[in-house]
């Protein structure tokens, strides 16, 4: 049995994946943690998560909740997943990351520490996304930089970070269909007078509302033709049975950072 502490339980994606943890026989909800102060704090997950395991109260400390698990979940923000990280080297814990919004700085400091521990990092979980990341690449890489790229996003409201994690994954399996570097060719935003397209501009642009889980679409336009690939998300089940299929498939790899790719055999 794989035990598991889920982190920022009370957030969307928390509360999806321990509900789901919930009827998984192999694996086990030990513990669950909350920001220092939120009204949770001290209560059983079983009372606020419809399906969750009772007999877990919510820790403000990840000392406390972590203890007696194997791996981590940790979709929360990037100040707290870097903490979880260094808990995590500290005492020999694998980790399962689905956090985004890392400054360059962030990551960086993320991606060193997440070397010494075996840790899935993946911005989007859902088998049919990191399908999309590989037939985007394979697009790209066929289709060449005389169709121009452009990747639209749309998430609910609340979300806090732009363009996500999985629009930015997305442009980077284009970039490297195309043979480039992300950072030189993506456009973020266009407004005013920009001037004619550049060629191989990859651009990325962001709509946020109402309650949308997630939208995501790649076009490849050409002339006369377009080529348009899109995910559409309903749910957040598909995410949280990726982080599930991830942190069972990390226990007992050695350390190194993983992939969904990896976690699905592609």
């Amino acid at each position: 049995m794989i035990k598991v502490v889920v982190a920022g339980v009370c957030g969307r994606m928390g509360m999806s994946i321990a509900s789901l943890l919930g009827g998984d026989a192999e694996i086990e909800l030990v513990g669950a943690t909350e920001t220092p102060g939120h009204t949770s704090i001290g209560c059983d997950v079983g009372d606020f998560v419809a399906g969750a395991k009772s007999g877990v109260s919510v820790s403000d400390a990840i000392s406390a909740a972590a203890s007696a698990a194997d791996v981590i979940i940790d979709f929360t923000v990037p100040e707290a997943t870097l903490a979880h990280a260094e808990y995590s080297v500290r005492n020999g814990k694998s980790m399962v990351i689905g956090t985004t919004g890392f400054t360059p700085e962030q990551r960086a400091k993320l991606l060193g520490l997440l070397e010494r521990i075996p840790c899935v990092f993946a911005p989007n979980m859902s088998v049919g996304v990191n399908i999309l990341f590989e037939i985007s690449r394979q697009v790209a890489f066929h289709l060449g930089e005389s169709y121009d790229a452009e990747i639209f996003e749309t998430h609910h409201r609340g979300k806090v970070d732009s363009p996500s994690g999985t629009a930015i994954a997305l442009a980077e399996a284009v970039a490297s269909g195309l043979g480039r570097e992300l950072g030189d060719v993506a456009r973020y935003e266009r407004h005013g007078r920009t001037g004619v397209r550049e060629k191989g501009e990859i651009g990325i642009q962001t709509l946020r509302g109402g309650d949308v889980v997630g939208d995501h679409t790649v076009m490849f336009l050409g002339d006369g033709e377009r080529v348009e690939l899109t995910h559409k998300a309903t749910t957040r089940e598909n995410f949280s049975a990726g982080a599930l299929r991830a942190a069972k498939w990390i226990s007992g790899k050695p350390p190194g950072v993983y992939a969904m790719r990896d976690v699905l055999g592609f």
